[in-house]
C-alpha cells in the first residue's frame, strides 16, 4: 500500500531518441495531453533530445547537459528508441565504444537503479502473426499471458571488458544482491497477478539459467531457491535457457512469471514478442524502488523513420504502464483507470482488425492507428 498522496500534476520526462522513437513519443505526448483533462490530472511533459543523431549533431554527448538530473527528478520517464547510423553506415558510437544513446538507456538503468526490466507478454484476441510473411492467427490468446523479468543493471552489460586486435572480452557480473532483489520482484509480481499460468492456473516463477555451464547462473539459481522459501504459495520452476527458447514458443501456456539474467532476458523477450504479434506490441518497463522508465522494445528502425509506418501500440501501451506504475505509487485511482482504458483501447482496435499497421497485417499509417487508440481510450474513460 502506497503512503504517497495523489498529485495534481505529474512530472514526466520524454526521451524521443532516434528514428521512429521520435514519432512514437509524439503519439505518447498526444495521448497524455488528451487523457490528462479527461481524468482531471495534469502532466508536465519535459522533452529531452538524445541518441545517435544528437551525438552526431553535437559531437561530445548523447544528450544535453542536465538531462541526467531531469530524469532523476521526474516522476516517470518515457523513452522512444535510440540508435542511428553515421556517415559510414555503421551505428554511431562514442569514444570508448559505447553506443550513442547509452546515457538515456543503459545509463538511466544503472544510475537510477532500475534493476528490474519487466516485460509483459500477452496475446490479444485478433492478433495476427507475420511468420514467413503470412499473416494468420497462430497462437491462441488464452494460452499466452506471462511476464518475463530480467536483471537490468549488471550481467554482460556491466561494462567491464577490453579489446585488442586479436581478442575481446566482456565480463559477465552476477552478484547476490542484484540477483536477490530482481528474483524477489518476480515472486512479488506472480503473487500480485494472482492468475497463475494459463495452462493450470498455478502461480509459478520460472528461473531461466545455464547452470550446467556458467558459475554466474549457479549463483543466480542458488539465490532463486533461497528467495523462493519466502513464497511457499508460489511454485518454483527451473529452465535451461536454450530449452526455454523452444518451450516459450511451443508451450507458452505453461508460464506465469519468468526471471533471468540481463543478456538472456534481452534475447528471450525479443523472441517472446513473436507471441504478441511482434515487437510493435512489446513493452519494456524498467523499474526500481524509486524511479521507472517505460519504452517500446522495437528499436529506432531507421528504414521506417519519416514514413508514418511504425506501429505506435507498444509506445502507447508503455505509456499506460507508466500511468499504472504511478497510480500504484501515489495511490491515484485516476491513473489506474487511464492505464486500463489504454489497454482496452488497444485490445479493441486489434480485435476489430482495423486500423492496423503493416506489421500486424494492415495497411494503415501510424498516425491513424494512434488516433483511433486515443479516441477509443477517451470513449472508455467516458463510461
Amino acid at each position: 500500500m502506497s503512503s504517497r498522496a495523489p498529485k495534481s500534476t505529474y512530472e514526466l520526462v520524454l526521451l524521443p531518441g532516434d528514428g521512429i522513437g521520435i514519432e512514437v513519443i509524439a503519439e505518447a505526448r498526444a495521448l497524455l495531453e488528451q487523457i490528462g483533462p479527461a481524468i482531471g490530472v495534469g502532466f508536465n511533459l519535459d522533452e529531452v533530445p538524445c541518441g545517435g543523431k544528437f551525438y552526431l549533431d553535437h559531437g561530445s554527448r548523447d544528450w544535453p547537459e542536465g538531462a541526467e538530473e531531469k530524469c532523476a527528478a521526474a516522476d516517470a520517464i518515457l523513452l522512444g528508441a535510440v540508435g542511428w547510423a553515421g556517415p559510414d553506415g555503421a551505428p554511431v558510437t562514442m569514444p570508448g565504444g559505447k553506443m550513442a544513446g547509452w546515457s538515456p538507456v543503459i545509463g538511466n538503468r544503472m544510475k537510477l537503479d532500475l534493476y528490474a526490466n519487466v516485460r509483459p507478454v500477452r496475446c490479444l484476441p485478433g492478433t495476427k502473426h507475420g511468420i514467413s510473411g503470412q499473416f494468420q492467427s497462430v497462437w491462441r490468446p488464452d494460452k499466452v499471458d506471462m511476464v518475463i523479468i530480467r536483471e537490468n543493471t549488471e550481467g554482460l552489460y556491466s561494462g567491464i571488458g577490453e579489446r585488442t586486435a586479436e581478442r575481446a572480452t566482456d565480463v559477465r557480473v552476477i552478484t547476490q544482491r542484484a540477483s536477490e532483489r530482481v528474483i524477489r520482484k518476480a515472486f512479488e509480481i506472480s503473487r500480485e497477478r494472482g492468475k497463475g499460468a494459463p495452462a493450470d492456473g498455478k502461480k509459478r516463477v520460472t528461473c531461466i539459467v545455464k547452470h550446467n555451464v556458467l558459475h554466474g547462473c549457479r549463483l543466480f539459481l542458488d539465490v532463486f531457491r533461497t528467495v523462493g522459501k519466502d513464497f511457499p504459495d508460489i511454485e518454483q520452476d527451473v529452465a535451461i535457457v536454450d530449452a526455454f527458447a523452444m518451450f516459450v514458443l511451443t508451450q507458452p501456456e505453461r508460464y506465469d512469471v519468468c526471471v533471468t539474467t540481463n543478456m538472456f532476458g534481452d534475447i528471450l523477450t525479443d523472441l517472446a514478442s513473436v507471441l504478441q504479434g511482434g515487437m510493435g506490441m512489446a513493452v519494456g518497463c524498467n523499474v526500481g524502488d524509486d524511479h521507472a522508465m517505460f519504452e517500446p522494445i522495437h528499436g529506432s528502425a531507421p528504414p521506417l523513420a519519416g514514413k508514418d509506418r511504425a506501429n505506435p501500440m507498444a509506445m502507447l501501451l508503455a505509456t499506460g504502464e507508466a500511468l499504472g506504475w504511478l497510480g500504484k505509487r501515489y495511490a491515484d485511482d485516476r491513473l489506474v483507470r487511464a492505464k486500463k482504458a489504454i489497454d482496452q483501447a488497444v485490445a479493441s482496435i486489434v480485435v476489430r482488425g482495423e486500423p492496423l499497421t503493416g506489421d500486424l497485417g494492415g495497411s494503415a499509417p501510424r498516425s491513424a492507428v494512434a488516433t483511433a487508440i486515443r479516441d477509443e481510450a477517451l470513449r472508455q474513460l467516458s463510461h
